[in-house]
C-alpha cells in the first residue's frame, strides 16, 4: 500500500483534473438541449420524475434545427472549415520554407533577417490591426477571404519555430546527401525537410487552425458582408440587444468546438511530439 500510495494519489488528482475540465463541457452539451423556460431551473439536466431524476420529456434538438434551417450556421462553419484549414496548410508550408532557409542556407543578412523575425514576433498581433487593415483597403481584398488568408501566411513565431526545429531535426550530412544524389532545393525541402519536422508541421498546423477558427477581432475589421462571418463572429452575432436566446447560443457554441476536439484528436500526437522535439539531446 506504501508503494502504491504516490499512484493513488496521482491518479485522484488526474481525475479530480478531468472532472473539473469536463464540467463545463457537459454544462454546453446539456445547455444546449434544454428548452428556454427550463434553462435556468437546473445546473445541468432538467429534475423531473423521469429515469435517474431527470425530466428528459423536456429536452430539445430545436436549437440545432433552427441554426441550420433559420440561422444560416452551416454556411459559417463551412468558412470557418475553409479559412482555418486553407491558412493553416498553407502558413505551415511557407513557414517551413522560412525557417529552413534561415537555418540552413549561408547568405548576405542572414543575421539581420534572423533578428527582424525575433523582433516581429515581440509585437502585439493588435498594435498591427489599423496598419493592416490600411494595407488591404489599398489592395482592393477588404470584405475578401483572401484578405484574412494572406496576412496569416508567415507569421514571425511560425518562421522562428521551424527554425530552431530544423536546426535541432535536420542534419546538415542529411541535405549534402541528398544534393550529392542530384535532388534541387526544392525537391530536398518537400522530401527530406519536411518529413524530418513532420511532428513541428503538425503542431503548427494545430495551433494555426485554432488560432484562425477562434478568431474574432480580425473577420469583424476585414469582413462587411454577413455571409462571410466565420462561426466565431456568427455566435457572436446571435446576441439579441433586448432578447438572448441563450439555448441557440449554447448549440451553436457546442457545434464551434466539435470540429476543434475531432483536430485535437486527430493531431495530437504530433502536437505532443512538437512540443518535446529537441527537449532531449542524444
Amino acid at each position: 500500500m506504501t508503494r502504491r500510495l504516490p499512484t493513488v494519489l496521482a491518479a485522484a488528482a488526474l481525475l479530480l483534473a478531468a472532472a473539473l475540465t469536463l464540467l463545463p463541457l457537459a454544462y454546453l452539451l446539456t445547455s444546449s438541449l434544454k428548452s428556454n423556460e427550463h434553462f435556468f431551473s437546473s445546473l445541468l439536466l432538467p429534475r423531473g420524475d423521469g429515469f435517474l431524476g431527470v425530466a428528459w420529456s423536456t429536452l430539445t434538438l430545436d436549437h440545432y434545427a433552427r441554426l441550420f434551417r433559420s440561422e444560416g450556421f452551416g454556411r459559417s462553419l463551412l468558412v470557418s472549415l475553409f479559412l482555418a484549414s486553407v491558412t493553416a496548410t498553407l502558413a505551415s508550408v511557407v513557414c517551413a520554407a522560412a525557417g529552413y532557409a534561415l537555418a540552413k542556407f549561408r547568405f548576405k543578412g542572414r543575421a539581420a533577417c534572423t533578428a527582424l523575425v525575433l523582433a516581429a514576433v515581440l509585437i502585439p498581433a493588435p498594435l498591427l490591426l489599423a496598419p493592416g487593415y490600411r494595407l488591404l483597403h489599398g489592395l482592393g481584398l477588404l470584405d475578401t477571404f483572401s484578405g484574412l488568408i494572406l496576412p496569416a501566411l508567415a507569421p514571425a513565431f511560425g518562421v522562428f519555430l521551424f527554425r530552431q526545429a530544423i536546426l535541432a531535426s535536420v542534419p546538415d550530412s542529411v541535405l549534402e546527401s541528398a544534393r550529392i544524389d542530384g535532388a534541387g532545393e526544392l525537391r530536398t525541402f518537400a522530401l527530406v525537410v519536411l518529413p524530418l519536422v513532420k511532428p513541428m508541421t503538425g503542431t503548427f498546423m494545430m495551433i494555426t487552425f485554432l488560432g484562425v477558427w477562434n478568431n474574432f477581432i480580425t473577420p469583424q475589421v476585414v469582413l462587411q458582408s454577413p455571409e462571410k462571418f466565420p462561426v466565431a463572429v456568427a455566435v457572436a452575432h446571435m446576441r439579441g440587444a433586448y432578447y438572448q436566446d441563450y439555448g441557440l447560443q449554447m448549440a451553436a457554441t457546442a457545434l464551434s468546438v466539435l470540429p476543434v476536439v475531432l483536430i485535437f484528436l486527430a493531431l495530437q500526437r504530433d502536437f505532443v511530439s512538437g512540443l518535446t522535439s529537441g527537449a532531449v539531446k542524444g
